[in-house]
């Protein structure tokens, strides 16, 4: 029996990976607004309703508020969405030295916030690439919803 009070994974959306996609950002100053972007096309490690994690070349330092572009294969128009970085570590494998961990802001129609679309479009994703990481020699009908 564990000790723990509170559990490791504190995320309440489930993470899924996304095969060839990329992450492109810019981080955000409020002085001056600029087009390009700090880093693009970075490999997308997974992705949530409420983050996502990547890997780079710069060390990114948490708080930062970035424009991050998700450019996922076969869509015709990559996601554009802020948000803030939570954590950054040392990848220790691949080409990329770093890895951060990036929170979404709210979704709405704000400024600061993302278009609520793009949530839709997460979930879409969510339903398509989650699946393939199912166990699939599970009886299928373990993974029924019970209808009320």
């Amino acid at each position: 029996m564990s000790s723990e009070i509170y559990p490791a994974e504190k995320r309440i959306s489930q993470r899924f990976k996304i095969p060839g996609a990329t992450v492109s950002y810019r981080k955000e100053n409020r002085l001056f607004k600029r087009k390009s972007f700090d880093e693009e096309f970075l490999p997308l490690q997974d992705l949530s309703r409420g983050g996502l994690r990547f890997v780079s070349q710069k060390r990114l330092k948490p708080g930062t508020k970035l424009l991050l572009q998700l450019s996922i294969p076969g869509e015709r128009a990559p996601l554009s969405l802020f948000g803030k970085v939570r954590w950054s570590a040392r990848n220790k494998k691949g080409n990329y030295p770093f890895e951060a961990g990036v929170q979404f802001n709210v979704y709405g129609e704000k400024k600061s916030q993302n278009y609520p679309g793009n949530l839709v479009k997460i979930i879409s994703l969510e339903q398509k690439f989650a699946s393939q990481e199912l166990d699939l020699t599970a009886q299928p009908d373990e993974y029924d919803i019970e209808s009320s």
